[in-house]
C-alpha cells in the first residue's frame, strides 16, 4: 500500500490582527464598535470609521489615517496586508495602505509599501495590497500600518471586519 506523502508546511502565512485596536491619526477621525451591528451594509460588526471633514487631508495637515503598530512573530517577514472591508457608500473609501519602518535612532518612519489603490467597492470584500518591493524585515525597526481614509460625505462610513499580515520565514 502508498503511502500518503507527507504535507510540507507552507513558508507563506496570513496572520489576522486586532482591527479593533486602530487608532484616529487626528481629531476629524472617529472610531465606534458596536458588537452586535456596524450599521453598514449585512450589519456585521467591525470597526466603524467615520469623519468630521470631507477629504483624505487631516484637518493639521498630513494624511487623515486610521493606524496601529504591528507585532510580528520572530522570523517571519513580511510581503502585504488584507483588508476586509465593507463601505456604505463607494464615494468614501479606504485610499491608501501603507506601512513604514521606525529607524534608529526613532526619528523618521522609511516607508516600505505604499499601495494607492482605492478600495471603494461597497462589500463586503477582503482585498490584499500590493507587495512590498522587498519583504519587510521587523527586526530592522517597529513597523506602523496605516489606511488613509477619504470621505466625500461625513454621514458616510467605512467599516473594518478583519485586517491581516502576509508572512514568510
Amino acid at each position: 500500500m502508498a503511502q500518503e506523502p507527507t504535507k510540507q508546511p507552507t513558508a507563506s502565512e496570513v496572520m489576522w490582527i486586532d482591527h479593533l485596536g486602530l487608532l484616529p491619526g487626528d481629531a476629524s477621525v472617529h472610531i465606534s464598535f458596536n458588537a452586535v451591528n456596524s450599521g453598514v451594509g449585512s450589519g456585521l460588526s467591525g470597526l466603524v470609521i467615520q469623519s468630521t471633514t470631507t477629504g483624505d487631508t487631516a484637518t493639521g495637515g498630513g494624511n487623515k489615517v486610521v493606524w496601529t503598530a504591528l507585532e510580528v512573530p520572530p522570523g517571519f517577514k513580511v510581503h502585504g496586508v488584507r483588508i476586509c472591508y465593507e463601505n456604505s457608500n463607494p464615494r468614501s473609501h479606504i485610499d491608501q495602505v501603507r506601512l513604514a519602518q521606525v529607524q534608529n535612532p526613532p526619528s523618521s518612519a522609511l516607508v516600505l509599501l505604499d499601495d494607492p489603490t482605492p478600495l471603494n467597492h461597497n462589500g463586503p470584500i477582503c482585498v490584499d495590497s500590493h507587495p512590498p518591493g522587498t519583504p519587510i524585515n521587523p527586526p530592522a525597526g517597529a513597523l506602523l500600518l496605516s489606511l488613509r481614509v477619504k470621505f466625500e460625505n461625513t454621514a458616510d462610513k467605512i467599516v473594518v471586519r478583519g485586517l491581516a499580515l502576509h508572512l514568510s520565514l
